[in-house]
């Protein structure tokens, strides 16, 4: 699951994302207004972290644009306007959650991990697909009670597969959500990961539909 982190406070920016990649999240940064507004209509990403107060252009326009352009990832406003017609304000717009600074980090992981399943249609932290459990707080996996040991990677695209269950993944869409805008991706390193990920759960859980992409499954459809 990727993000973007619209923060012009380079620190702050680099604390929450170092955050939520331990979250097993991937995240892009954007340091103004501008850069925001491009980067949410142009890539598919599954929620954003949006400070109002930004260089260029503040975040409420951020988030109009972004509504008006038919934008539809989830967004948390991030501020230290918190009086109650400046969240108004910020909802009006078409945010999803409100967090004042100062604020706990771990707190700001755990909505935006909430947003993103809520997005994608599950209403409880715990995601099952047979006896494939994922709990999406403690980002742990699980088979008839049993842990899944994963790697980063591995654990990244096995959520997206485990929040989209049932349904056709491309390799297009694993590549554009589990990777960050400038890391290097390949299609071929896709196929060795999923393969791997494979061997680790019982047959016929995931499988690949040739030339198309993949498709996680309770094991017996």
């Amino acid at each position: 699951m990727r993000v973007l982190i619209v923060e012009d406070e380079a620190k702050l920016a680099e604390r929450i994302s170092n955050a939520l990649v331990a979250a097993g999240l991937t995240a892009d940064l954007a340091g103004d207004g501008t850069q925001a507004t491009f980067l949410g209509e142009t890539e598919p990403y599954d929620a954003a972290v949006l400070d109002l107060g930004l260089p260029k252009m503040d975040g409420l326009s951020v988030l109009e644009h972004w509504r008006a352009s038919g934008c539809k990832m989830p967004v948390l406003i991030l501020t230290a306007r918190s009086r109650w017609h400046e969240k108004l304000a910020g909802f009006n717009a078409g945010a999803d959650d409100y967090l004042t600074k100062p604020f706990e980090i771990d707190e700001l992981v755990i909505r935006i991990k909430a947003l993103i399943r809520r997005s994608a249609g599950h209403a409880s932290s715990i995601l099952e697909c047979g006896g494939l459990r994922l709990d999406i707080n403690t980002a742990r996996f699980d088979y008839a009670g049993e842990p899944i040991e994963l790697t980063a990677q591995e654990y990244r695209i096995l959520a997206f597969l485990m929040h989209h269950a049932g349904k056709l993944v491309s390799r297009t869409d694993l590549i554009e959500h589990i990777y960050a805008r400038d890391a290097d991706s390949d299609s071929n390193v896709i196929d060795v990961l999923v393969g791997r990920i494979r061997k680790k759960l019982p047959e016929p859980m995931l499988q690949t539909v040739r030339g198309q992409g993949f498709v996680l499954t309770a094991g017996n459809e």
